[in-house]
């Protein structure tokens, strides 16, 4: 299996790297200290598995990840990061992520967690799978989208347009979703256009009509 590991730590990376030395089926074929860096590397040298930590320089392991999964499907991402909470986890899941695994985990738990992502499968460390559970069996208010053009919007714009509902900046959506402020902006002029309307208080109006509705 062809791995290639993104953390802009070279301390860990060298620690990962040195423990699949120890392995006959997994071999690191390249590292990536950014995002940018990770997206590079997955086109010319097409791995099987990428190791994504969250927080890099420049682009984002989030939004490297959401675009890898765009550009090159059959790699799969799995998160090896600190970051455990339920923003971090449930972003990372919906930009294509396999699998979520700390990096406190034992050596076992790792090459484990490799194996089971780059075959296919998907893995997540035990107390993040527990606050899974939780996040879905608890009940989710559902945001109504029968109005026309509402419907039209993506799951991300819905995200967005949901964002701007609650007064945040662009700058802050950015943070919360793990995605470049010039992300966003261009998911707002999109959102504007498809709701066909001139500014994000109209956009916010709409969505407050057709909740009350």
């Amino acid at each position: 299996m062809k791995i290639v590991i993104a953390d802009d730590h070279p301390l860990f990376r060298n620690g990962v790297r040195n423990l699949l030395k120890t392995t006959e089926d997994l071999e690191v074929v390249g590292e990536a200290a950014s995002g940018d860096e990770a997206l590079e590397l997955t086109a010319a040298l097409q791995p099987d598995l990428i190791l994504m930590d969250i927080r890099m320089p420049g682009l984002n392991g989030i939004e490297a990840t959401r675009l890898i999964k765009e550009r090159f499907p059959r790699v799969e991402v799995l998160m090896l990061t600190m970051f455990q909470d339920d923003r971090s986890v449930f972003t990372a899941m919906r930009a294509g992520a396999k699998g979520y695994v700390l990096k406190d985990a034992d050596e076992t738990e790792l090459l484990q967690s490799i194996r089971m992502v780059g075959s296919g499968g998907a893995v997540f460390s035990s107390d993040i799978a527990a606050r899974m559970i939780h996040y879905f069996a608890a009940p989710q208010a559902a945001i109504k989208t029968d109005h026309p053009a509402l419907a039209e919007l993506s799951k991300r714009e819905m995200e967005i347009l949901e964002r701007i509902a609650e007064g945040e900046t662009n700058a802050q959506i950015a943070a919360r979703l793990y995605i470049s402020a010039k992300t966003v902006a261009n998911n707002i002029s999109t959102i504007l256009n498809k709701l066909q309307v001139a500014d994000r208080h109209e956009a916010k109006r709409l969505l407050k009509e057709s909740l009350e509705n």
